[in-house]
């Protein structure tokens, strides 16, 4: 009987299955990361999230690791090359939380577009602001703006469709996909950056995407445009994004990821009030989670199946 080990916050659904399917499982979702090294050895499996990284000290004491479930899509927190050198299975669930992410960068278009956020924290402090701050939270509608998409995968696809019916245009770039059935593609981002009101990033942190958008990107966007970043840290050149702020170029920066996590006490971009965040919370709902939990444990027994 495999054993496995669920190391990070997982629908309940996911034991069932599991056990069904003959494994014995552990729920270790509550056991200290800097202990995970002490009992990994024991298991043949673990499903991890987000805070679980499976590299290092703890890849190294997994001598009977066969296979790693990511309820999730990214695999950064995974040593890859290591895994693959060991013959260790690497599963994840690209399309479980598509909509949970597409819906957080659609709530931070509409939150930068109606100011709620200054709003809220203006008269939470200062009831008396109330009438004052009617006048100055004259904002605007998407309804006739432009959505520009970095990025056309299942995310940035499902945004597009959210936002086409709340009356805005889609365009896209993608470097590896060409075409899309409810994008109108360009054949650069920098046409991107140029025709869009709110462009929003979907996109792996790689080499070949560290700090893309950087201060030429941003000279390049409307003046006034609203850029979200649901993606991953470090796409963005966050310096360059303040300066961007403070000349006014860039209207609003959204943005559920950090390039350093949580990032530190003296990034500027806490301190300016055209910064929305979030805590990377964009995989972060109930529905999400379970579909990405009961897929996690799907793919590892078909995994299993395969040994």
């Amino acid at each position: 009987m495999p054993k496995i080990l669920l190391s990070d916050k997982l629908n309940e659904k996911v034991i069932e299955i599991l056990e069904n399917a003959g494994f014995e499982v552990k729920v270790g979702w509550d056991i200290p990361k800097e202990e995970l090294p002490q009992i990994i050895g024991e298991y043949d499996a673990i499903i991890i999230r987000s805070a679980t990284k499976v590299r290092g000290e703890l890849l190294e004491k997994a001598i009977n690791l066969k296979v790693i479930g990511r309820a999730g899509v990214g695999l950064d927190n995974i040593d890859l090359e290591v895994t693959m050198n060991r013959g260790i299975k690497v599963v994840n669930t690209p399309a479980a939380t598509t909509n949970s992410v597409a819906e957080l960068a659609l709530t931070m278009i509409l939150s930068s577009t109606r100011d709620v956020v200054k709003g809220t924290c203006e008269i939470k402090s200062n009831p008396e602001s109330f009438k004052s701050m009617k006048k100055e939270l004259f904002s605007r509608e998407i309804d006739g703006k432009t959505l520009g998409l970095i990025g056309t995968g299942r995310i940035g696809t499902s945004l597009a469709v959210k936002c086409k019916a709340l009356g805005m245009d889609a365009i896209g770039y993608d470097a590896y996909v060409p075409e899309n059935p409810v994008v109108d593609m360009k054949p650069s981002m920098e046409e991107i950056l140029k025709e869009a009101d709110y462009i929003s990033l979907h996109l792996p942190l790689t080499d070949e995407t560290k700090n893309m958008i950087g201060a030429d990107q941003f000279n390049l966007m409307k003046k006034g445009a609203v850029l979200v970043n649901c993606a991953r840290g470090g796409i963005v050149d966050e310096k360059a994004a303040y300066d961007a702020l403070v000349s006014g170029q860039l209207g609003y920066y959204c943005t559920d990821v950090f390039e350093k996590e949580p990032p530190s006490a003296d990034n500027p971009l806490l301190t300016h009030e055209h910064v929305i965040i979030s805590p990377h919370i964009g995989a972060q709902t109930a529905e999400g989670n379970y579909r990405a939990s009961v897929q996690a444990a799907e793919r590892v027994i078909e995994a299993f199946k395969d040994l």
